[in-house]
């Protein structure tokens, strides 16, 4: 997969259910453009009037029939859009992409969480997205007891997803920390049991000395 950024920086946010990533992203988003920075905020399913009908479809747990194969062509199909349509362009423009999930959510949800073949996901991705690789995916990490507990107390709508068994968020967490851990150079874990404040700073942290590199490299 493609792995240099273009002239943008390309940085996701991944995590179980009630990681608090949409908390977070407005508040680095902002910090971003304090330091003089042009930045897009996205996520995924979505990030375009296309990807916003799929996500739409996907979520409403009206449509408990879907199937895990076209589940996952669904996702890759907002996928394809968004890149096209928003982060390369915004990528090639020299801004820094700040999305919530990407395609780690799909190895995640449906390779760790449903069981789907792990590789022809892989072939799957490279297809939709041309191979577009993060520079930067900060992975928030939490038990989906305590995540769950989070969403349900905080009055959000629970989705189709949301709905899965314990035993299915459970794998789709332990899937996030291998995948973490076979590419340490891309990931960063940081402890989102902590507060909002802490996740916050430690995150803005982990972006300064992201941001110091690549200005070195460019000098």
């Amino acid at each position: 997969m493609e792995r240099k950024r273009n002239r943008g920086l390309f940085i996701t946010l991944e995590g179980p259910e009630g990681s608090g990533k949409s908390t977070q992203i407005p508040a680095l988003a902002a910090w971003l453009v304090a330091q003089g920075l042009e930045v897009v905020r996205t996520r995924e399913p979505g990030g375009t009037r296309i990807g916003e009908e799929i996500r739409t479809l996907l979520h409403d747990p009206a449509n408990v029939e879907l199937a895990p194969l076209t589940e996952i062509l669904l996702y890759s199909a907002s996928r394809a859009q968004h890149v096209a349509e928003v982060i390369r362009p915004a990528l090639e423009a020299g801004q820094i992409v700040l999305c919530d999930r990407y395609f780690d959510s799909t190895y995640a949800y449906q390779g760790y969480g449903r069981g789907l073949d792990l590789p022809v996901l892989r072939e799957i991705t490279q297809f939709a997205t041309g191979g577009l690789t993060p520079d930067l995916t900060c992975y928030l990490d939490i038990k989906p007891e305590l995540g769950l507990r989070r969403r349900k107390q905080g009055g959000e709508e629970m989705n189709r997803l949301d709905r899965e068994t314990l035993d299915f968020h459970r794998r789709v967490r332990a899937g996030y920390v291998e995948l973490a851990a076979e590419e340490p150079e891309r990931w960063v874990t940081v402890d989102a049991a902590q507060s909002i404040e802490q996740v916050r700073l430690e995150l803005r942290a982990i972006l300064e000395r992201r941001l110091l590199t690549l200005h070195a490299c460019d000098n």
